[in-house]
């Protein structure tokens, strides 16, 4: 059975475990039509296209 030798201090411990829990920052690309950021694999929030046809409709500018 494993039983540790010295203990490990909460600094070290938490350490090491901060490491597996971080967020990745979401990839951004700009959309072909209109140039607007959005997520890869989404419409568009701007100008509702997707794949080069509009998919939603798109919000008028007020």
């Amino acid at each position: 059975m494993a039983v540790p030798k010295n203990k490990v201090s909460k600094a070290r411990r938490d350490k090491r475990r901060s490491s597996h829990w971080k967020l990745d920052t979401p990839n951004i690309v700009a959309c072909p039509n209109c140039d607007a950021y959005r997520l890869p694999h989404r419409a568009c929030r701007a100008c509702g296209t997707y794949k080069g046809r509009e998919v939603i409709a798109a919000k008028e500018a007020e």
